[in-house]
């Protein structure tokens, strides 16, 4: 795999020898998620609201390692396990964007992550899937098999978010995969303007909760963590996703 670096502008661009970006880090605030679709992904710390949630995570795909970085940071007591196929990737977050060095709250394994879900035993009270190849592949990261094996590996109040692309134009088909094998109980956001579409999904506690009393935890949110996830609600509310404001899940 080509592993490309550039810069502009103050934020640094992670490529797999594609004009597909693949993670990026503004190099003034490392630990901020500058990509929308990441910040998208952290609504997950609205469905589940409570303060020492989530305390085990498990990271499909590492990339510019934003998503590990901002829940080290903001998440003390959580226990991060990222599974990365790509070594040489691993070595470019470590050189380049400031992945944290491996300790007793942060994990990482050079591996297949359906095969490390399909063999696992532990649950995890968040799984991100975020991982693509050189052409914005996923492989079996999008396939019925690992969604259920996903689910298998979710605690009572876990949940799990995947990135999709509409770019790739079988979203949909991505998205009738997630329903079936979480039984219906998933929720698609809108897409981004990259074309990311962020995917919810449950087996475990429901979440009921109105987009207004989101946009009342975001406000907390962003005081604690600089995280505004305002734009990713105000798209979530003009959509047709959520029946009179109502988040179900």
């Amino acid at each position: 795999m080509e592993i490309q670096v550039s810069e502009s502008a103050g934020v640094r661009y992670l490529h797999f020898g594609s004009i597909w970006v693949q993670g990026a880090m503004r190099v003034a605030r490392p630990w901020a998620l500058e990509l929308d679709y990441t910040r998208a992904m952290m609504t997950a710390l609205l469905l589940r609201p409570a303060a020492d949630w989530p305390r085990s995570v498990l990271l499909i795909g590492l990339g510019a390692a934003s998503l590990t970085k901002f829940l080290h940071r903001h998440r003390p007591a959580a226990k991060l396990t990222v599974v990365e196929i790509e070594p040489a990737v691993v070595a470019t977050a470590q050189q380049y964007f400031k992945l944290p060095a491996e300790d007793e709250r942060l994990r990482v394994i050079v591996g297949d992550g359906a095969d490390f879900v399909a063999a696992s035993q532990k649950r995890y009270d968040l799984i991100l899937v975020d991982g693509f190849d050189a052409d914005a592949r996923t492989g079996m990261l999008d396939s019925l098999p690992f969604y259920l094996n996903c689910k298998a590996r979710l605690t009572p109040s876990g949940l799990m978010v995947t990135n999709l692309l509409t770019l790739r134009r079988k979203v949909r088909d991505s998205l009738e995969r997630i329903s079936e094998a979480f039984d219906g109980r998933s929720l698609p956001f809108p897409p981004c303007a990259s074309g990311n579409v962020v995917a919810f999904a449950t087996a475990g506690t429901p979440v009921r909760c109105h987009i207004d009393a989101l946009e009342t935890r975001a406000r907390t949110l962003k005081e604690n963590t600089g995280l505004d996830l305002q734009s990713t609600l105000t798209r979530l509310k003009a959509s047709r996703q959520c029946p009179g404001g109502r988040v179900r899940l």
